[in-house]
């Protein structure tokens, strides 16, 4: 019983695929600049009851937290409301959520809906999914930020995947700064 080993290049990056997600060319551009190739090993172990992943690197790099977060969003749900029914969200197409007059609310691509949960227990929650602070009001899915700008104050605008945008407090501004990978 042999391990399979699969050796995926920068080159080619529509191969990048983890668990059935493919993983998006910004997260190993810098592969591509660095002249380097990322290996993947795939163990198949029938006696195996636990599934594991491990990721062995130089350094833990903006890029390989985005992969880690992808990671953990696998499988992940949240419960939220719309009028009278309950839904379960799927986390990795929360694209930001906030909390407005003592309510916290979940936006998707599609829709919102209203979570029970505060602002702070949504963060402990979905910090290692890719979610992080951008304001005291605000958690943002790192995942669809299309843009960032620096804005008045030492402030930053990002703007997600659906155009909407959202102001950065000064006091998480320099943080996201550093898990984006622009500093």
């Amino acid at each position: 019983r042999l391990p399979i080993f699969v050796e995926f290049y920068a080159t080619n990056p529509a191969a990048y695929v983890l668990g059935g997600c493919f993983i998006p060319e910004t997260m190993i551009s810098y592969r591509r600049r660095r002249a380097a190739h990322l290996k993947i090993l795939i163990q198949v172990d029938p006696e195996k009851t636990d599934t594991e992943i491990v990721i062995s690197c130089h350094e833990l790099t903006p890029e390989i937290e985005k992969i880690l977060a992808t990671l953990r969003i696998l499988n992940q749900q949240l419960m939220a409301t719309k009028g009278e029914e309950t839904h379960i969200l799927d986390v990795a197409k929360i694209i930001y959520i906030e909390a407005v007059e003592r309510k916290t609310f979940v936006y998707t691509k599609d829709d919102y809906y209203e979570s029970k949960l505060k602002l702070y227990e949504m963060e402990e929650r979905l910090m290692a999914s890719g979610f992080f602070r951008v304001s005291k009001s605000c958690l943002v899915h790192m995942r669809y930020i299309k843009t960032l700008k620096n804005d008045v104050d030492r402030k930053l605008r990002l703007t997600l995947e659906g155009g909407e945008q959202i102001m950065v407090s000064r006091q998480y501004a320099e943080e996201i700064k550093r898990r984006l990978g622009v500093m």
